[in-house]
């Protein structure tokens, strides 16, 4: 059984419409007007294997268009018997089309998709982050320690109370304490800042090598070694690029174009926010404490000098200090602090 559908014909060179009439017979595509309904000067015909036209997707209200490998095109005007045409053709949707009209595999889909945002926020995100840290140029890296520093000296650090010669020997016990470990793996090169904070006890790495490192939370441990173990865990950090990783992570399109264009705005401005509110995630932390547990046995210390640090930011804690910021983007618990004593 032949069946006719009404269309419009449009030759896709002018905007002249012609009333035709469609049928497929023996996989051929035919459209004749005559001159009664198209008032054109003569009939018109047209052949075409229906194999080389394309059919526009159903939509609920939209016309659908049979395009010509010319450009020309037909725009269908009987919805119904296009739709019996079509299923005597044995033509099918594209599987995204036929989904699209199937709220089931629409709602699979749309589950699907976040079950995928959720895996590449996870897993994906932070391997990417590791590899872009890995390829960005040390000029790079020096820009954006630069321009975390200058934001913190200006709206959060103030210079360092701590005398000279304090200063002096936390830093030369702490290059003592690295050389020892040069010979495991490299050392990043770094440098020891000193600073008040006006926010409280805290320390951090900076993608540039810098190790902040504030008065406060010198004056609360009130012991060099536990102060050496604050340090080598910083150097953990910079050592594994965390910071750079969770910069990339938090603004992963700016980081994409620092990669691509070489301009570090995108992330230097992200970077005042990543610091102030920095959680790390348990992984990340094992990794530094690692770092830093490997440094106190290359040098024969203690490691409950290490333990003791987030001992006493939990005691402080418990006192109802507060969350000292330095606990608060270094979680501390009686897990954490069996593992660092009990690490082989």
């Amino acid at each position: 059984m032949t069946t006719a559908v009404a269309a419009f014909y449009f030759d896709g060179k002018t905007s002249r419409r012609h009333a035709v009439t469609l049928e497929v017979i023996d996989g051929m595509a035919r459209i004749y007007s005559s001159h009664e309904s198209s008032g054109d000067t003569a009939p018109m015909e047209r052949v075409c294997p229906i194999t080389q036209l394309r059919v526009s997707e159903r939509l609920s209200r939209a016309a659908r268009k049979v395009t010509y490998p010319d450009g020309a095109y037909l725009e269908i005007q009987d919805q119904a018997a296009f739709a019996v045409l079509l299923e005597s053709t044995s033509h099918r949707d594209s599987l995204v089309v036929r989904m699209q009209q199937n709220w089931r595999a629409t709602l699979a889909a749309a589950a699907a998709l976040i079950v995928l945002l959720i895996v590449s926020y996870l897993y994906l995100l932070p391997a990417a982050s590791g590899v872009i840290a890995r390829s960005l140029p040390i000029s790079v890296e020096q820009r954006i320690g630069e321009g975390a520093l200058d934001f913190l000296d200006k709206h959060i650090l103030a210079p360092t109370a701590l005398p000279s010669a304090q200063r002096a020997a936390i830093t030369a016990r702490f290059k003592t304490l690295t050389a020892s470990m040069d010979a495991v793996e490299p050392i990043p090169p770094y440098e020891i800042v000193f600073r008040k904070s006006r926010i409280g006890p805290n320390a951090f790495a900076l993608p540039s090598g810098q190790i902040v490192l504030t008065d406060e939370i010198v004056t609360m441990l009130n012991d060099d070694d536990a102060v050496m173990g604050v340090l080598a865990h910083e150097l953990g950090h910079l050592q594994r690029r965390h910071l750079m990783r969770r910069l990339i992570q938090s603004s992963a399109i700016g980081a994409a174009a620092t990669v691509l264009f070489g301009d570090v705005s995108a992330v230097i401005a992200n970077i005042p926010t990543v610091l102030l509110d920095m959680k790390y995630s348990r992984d990340v932390e094992r990794e530094a404490d690692d770092y830093a547990i490997a440094l106190f046995k290359a040098n024969g210390m203690s490691r409950q000098k290490l333990a003791y640090v987030f001992e006493k930011l939990g005691e402080k804690e418990a006192g109802g200090g507060g969350v000292p910021p330095y606990l608060s983007s270094h979680p501390a618990s009686a897990e954490r602090v069996e593992r660092i004593l009990n690490a082989r």
